[in-house]
């Protein structure tokens, strides 16, 4: 083990990156990169492709290698790129040039805004952080090798591992634009309850998926997949309203106050709710 690598990063990367920080906040994380300034939104991404959880890396990985050549440019020209960054964007994006900085050039400086972290923010199910090698760990190396995998697979290929595969493949397979690929993920014997829960929150946009989930009756036995299900604008309204019925009084004053659902739904929550307390 080298010394620890200091990061110093700013306080909006922090918000979705530092300990304890939920998984949904973490997921949303890659979307919200993209509003942010160049050498914010690489930091970001950079230190959510090390997350514990596959679904968080697989996006920022997927984020990291779509980065527009033009934000990458800024970052380069920032004065404040990072070793391991740059190490990311070398390994993702293949067709653009990246050099180290010269070794008398400063990395992150640290600032009244910035949070400093001595080690990576490799988040782990309890939020601590871990020292980190200069290299990318034996973990980090698997998990880019099946992204790697995957890109070289057939069709049949990867309809075969995502019905087989484990968590990582399930989590790479379950995102491919073909949808027999991402289907075969979820009737996968393997997949877990708290899977479906991570996807749903996560605002997957394959139809098909949401589809087979709300098919498997296993699943729908789960409380807070309903209430998920309730809250995804992919889900469709007759469904969506058939798991209304089932929810409890806080929840339905919840879903009868939000902006964030189709206002039928909201109109339905209103009227279980009334019946509910008379």
């Amino acid at each position: 083990m080298s010394g620890k690598v200091k990061l110093s990063i700013s306080l909006a990367v922090a918000a979705y990156v530092r300990p304890g920080t939920p998984l949904e906040t973490r997921l949303a994380g890659c979307s919200a990169a993209e509003s942010m300034e160049a050498t914010d939104r690489l930091m970001l991404l950079f230190c959510l492709s090390k997350d514990a959880e596959p679904a968080v890396r697989a996006a920022a990985i997927s984020s990291l290698e779509e980065l527009p050549e033009e934000v990458i440019r800024e970052y380069m020209d920032s004065g404040k790129t990072h070793p391991l960054v740059l190490d990311a964007v070398r390994t993702l994006c293949h067709n653009f040039p990246i050099t180290h900085p010269a070794p008398s050039e400063p990395m992150i400086a640290d600032t009244e805004e910035q949070e400093e972290m001595e080690a990576l923010p490799d988040q782990t199910e309890e939020g601590a952080d871990l020292e980190e090698e200069d290299t990318v760990n034996k973990d980090d190396e698997e998990f880019l090798s099946k992204y790697k995998m995957a890109q070289l697979m057939g069709i049949g290929e990867k309809i075969k591992m995502a019905l087989s595969g484990d968590k990582e493949w399930r989590s790479l397979l379950v995102k491919d634009a073909n949808k027999l690929v991402s289907g075969s993920v979820i009737k996968n014997p393997r997949i877990s309850e708290a899977e479906i829960l991570t996807l749903i929150k996560a605002g997957i946009q394959n139809d098909e998926i949401m589809r087979l989930i709300c098919a498997n009756k296993e699943w729908i036995k789960n409380y807070k997949i309903r209430k998920a299900l309730i809250e995804s604008n992919r889900t469709l309204v007759q469904n969506a309203t058939r798991y209304l019925g089932t929810m409890g009084e806080k929840d339905l004053a919840y879903f009868a106050k939000s902006k964030n659902i189709a206002s039928v739904i909201s109109n339905m929550a209103k009227r279980l709710l009334l019946n509910k307390k008379k």
